[in-house]
This record gives C-alpha cells, structure tokens and sequence, in this order.
C-alpha cells in the first residue's frame, strides 16, 4: 500500500459532515496533506461532479478559474486560479496541471507549471455502507514544494484550510442532487 493511500481506509470516527485533515512532513519543504469526507451519494455521481472541470469554479470558493487548455497529447489540462485575501492583501496562485482519469476510483494530478515548485496528487474515491446508508469516501492528496519566495508553513496551513472548505463545498454542491 503507497503512503497515498495508506489514510484512505474508511475512519468510523468520522461523520458524515466533517472533514478530516492529516498534514505529513516529506522533507523540511514538502508536504503531504490528506484531506477527507463522508459524501452520502454514489461514487458514479461524485464523479461527474468532480471532474466537471470548468464548473468547479463555480461553487468551490477561493477558486477563482477553472478552465481546460488544449493538451498537446491529447489528455486533460487545466489551468486553475485560487485567489482569496490575507492579511488585507490579495493573493493569487496560479497553476497548470496534467489530469489522468481512472474511472470511477482516482484522478491523478501533476504539475506543469505554475506559482509551485512542485504540486501532484490525486482524487479518490471509495464506496462505503455504514448503519445509516451508503455512499462516497472522497479523498484529496497533494504533495506540494513552493518556491523559496513562499515560507512551507505559510502554504501548509493555507492549503489545509482551503482542503476543508473545498471539500465541504463539493459535499454541499452534492446534497442539492439526486442520486
């Protein structure tokens, strides 16, 4: 079992509305941080709003764009801007990134290029049943390296911030569908 998916396993601690975050250190400048949620829909409809690229933007809040780019291979490529204020200042990050779709368990992600000295990870989902019924484990994993410029506490707490909002959102987005 790789480090990415050894925190995957369905936690009983965790309810259906929280989001559980673990951040690890890989090196004294990169991260790993897990991010995780209980969604009560089927993994078939997770899917299809999460890899609803160009519409993410509109419901995950501090993601300013989300649009796909012409891949020169022909795979899947977005550039996704993050933008929010800290400490009265606007912030900005902007990256470019390879997509690689495993339906209906993961979706890889690396860097092309960007505000990051280096960003990959992945996307994974996992049917779970428990007393109360049935649904998506949907788990976030990135690994990430800024550039000297930007202290590592600085994008650790920020991204583990964001992680919980994002994924909170996308659950909220899917208890407005049916199944």
């Amino acid at each position: 079992m790789t480090e990415q998916y050894a925190n995957f396993n369905h936690n009983p601690n965790q309810t259906d509305d929280s989001v559980q975050i673990e951040v690890i250190k890989l090196g004294e400048r990169k991260r790993q941080i897990i991010a995780s949620v209980n969604i009560p829909k089927s993994v078939e409809v997770v899917w299809r709003v999460i890899t609803n690229y160009e519409g993410l933007s509109d419901f995950i809040p501090n993601l300013a764009a989300s649009r796909k780019l012409e891949h020169p291979s022909g795979g899947i490529r977005l550039e996704q801007i993050g933008a929010q204020r800290l400490l009265n200042f606007n912030f900005s990050a902007r990256v470019i990134i390879d997509l690689e779709e495993h339906y209906p368990k993961e979706i890889k992600f690396s860097l092309v290029e960007g505000d990051l000295k280096e960003y990959h990870g992945s996307w994974l989902l996992q049917p779970y049943t428990h007393s109360c019924g049935s649904g998506t484990k949907l788990c976030y994993t990135v690994c990430v390296v800024p550039k000297r410029i930007i202290p590592v506490n600085i994008i650790e707490r920020r991204l583990s911030q964001d992680l919980q909002v994002n994924l909170l959102a996308i659950k909220q987005k899917l208890d407005s569908y049916s199944s």
